[in-house]
């Protein structure tokens, strides 16, 4: 395998070696799954060479994950970087061993991919969600109806989205400017696309560029507009792409060109990307917007927006919970569709929606990014008061290669 040419024998394996050697195995996935690996920003002929190359087995990946493990702690890494690569070589070489066909446990396959042991949420709590929801949405009717209509009410007419994208894009690229600085190079380019799992994706360029689609098979939401904005580009997932190559890159810890689906990378980078608004906004992120609306001339509630924000907070690990009964509990898909839509409150044709996500063969385990990025970084950052120390907080987890244990441990 092209990957495994400079390893072993008499070849020691020094940090350049290990790091070139981890960029060359993990690009090696993306032979098995096209998108596997999300970003690469590093040296062209590493991906030429594994282009170039046999399709990979999966078993001589998962072996070539397991084998490097090993060589870490004589490699002469700092403490740092040797943990940041050895979890994502324990994800890669579950994900090999995946690829193979081995049954693993749902459970134990998440745990190896993301360094976090999940479960399922509490109902009791997701009917406390719902009472509260009830109070912001007050009306006869049942609350899944009362909700639909104010979703319904709350939808960005499909011929202004271009101009409310870029209105929101601009107003949080300014916020992050002078918070927590980019380069000055850096571009975001939003699309509109269509037949996707997802309802938005940052494509990392290179070079402080990004490409965010976001998918027209789903309505968008006044309401979720600057929360998607700010989880793509400012102060999300562009931003910490930016930084980091600015920063980690720039200072030779290479490793950090490659961003892979499936580790830990991806848990660290939802967290952050779902509490990316209140981190540059704050808790009157509606308000904020709503001033933003005014001056596109449409109406918005920016404070019924927060309330009913806060309210369904506790409905955070219902997807989640749909995950293990699809592929822990072995439910069948209508199941899991009652279930999204009895708690999620969302339309039959929503729930259909998350399915394909939640069924996907590469994006089956993702979901737990979202729910357990949120609890892991938000408890995180609320060990510390709002103001400059949260900010700091919040500039490291842009900035370090940090990873769930880190932040266990710390």
């Amino acid at each position: 395998m092209a990957f495994r040419s400079e390893r072993l024998g008499s070849v020691v394996m020094d940090p350049d070696t290990l790091v070139r050697q981890y960029l060359l195995l993990g690009l090696g996935f993306d032979r098995l799954e096209d998108g596997f690996v999300d970003a690469f920003t590093g040296d062209p002929a590493l991906r030429k060479q594994i282009e170039s190359a046999p399709k990979p087995d999966p078993r001589e990946l998962a072996r070539t994950a397991r084998e490097l493990r090993g060589e870490l702690a004589g490699s002469g890494l700092n403490a740092e970087r040797a943990h940041f690569i050895d979890v994502h070589l324990r994800a890669l070489e579950c994900s090999g061993r995946k690829f193979a066909g081995e049954d693993i446990g749902f459970v134990d396959e998440v745990e190896a991919y993301f360094d976090v042991r999940i479960e399922k949420g509490n109902e009791d709590a997701y009917s406390d969600a719902h009472r509260l929801m009830g109070e912001v949405l007050p009306g006869p009717g049942p609350l899944a109806q009362r909700v639909q209509a104010h979703r319904k009410a709350d939808e960005i007419p499909a011929a202004r989205l271009n101009e409310c994208v870029e209105a929101m894009s601009s107003a949080l690229r300014d916020l992050v400017r002078g918070t927590f600085g980019l380069p000055a190079s850096e571009t975001v380019e939003y699309e509109v696309v269509g037949d996707k799992p997802w309802s938005g994706f940052n494509y990392y360029l290179g070079d402080y560029r990004s490409k965010v689609a976001i998918n027209s098979d789903l309505p968008q939401f006044m309401a979720n507009l600057p929360r998607l904005i700010a989880h793509e580009s400012y102060p999300g997932h562009h931003t910490e792409h930016c930084r980091k190559e600015a920063g980690l890159v720039g200072s030779g810890q290479l490793e950090q060109t490659l961003f892979l689906v499936n580790t830990p990378q991806c848990i660290m980078a939802e967290g952050l990307a779902d509490l990316a608004l209140e981190a540059i906004v704050g808790p009157e992120w509606g308000l904020w917007a709503q001033d933003i609306y005014a001056d596109l001339g449409l109406s918005f509630d920016g404070e019924k927006a927060q309330r009913l924000s806060a309210a369904s907070g506790q409905l955070l690990s219902v997807r989640q919970d749909a995950a293990l009964m699809l592929h822990d509990e072995g439910r069948s898909l209508d199941d899991v569709a009652l279930f999204l839509e009895r708690w999620s409150l969302s339309t039959p044709e929503r729930a259909r929606q998350s399915l394909k996500f939640l069924s996907s063969p590469l994006w089956r385990a993702y979901t737990s990014t979202y729910v357990e990025g949120y609890r892991l970084l938000g408890g995180w950052l609320d060990e510390v008061p709002v103001g400059a120390e949260r900010t700091e907080r919040f500039r490291r987890l842009l900035d370090e290669p940090l990873v769930p244990s880190s932040l266990r441990a710390a």
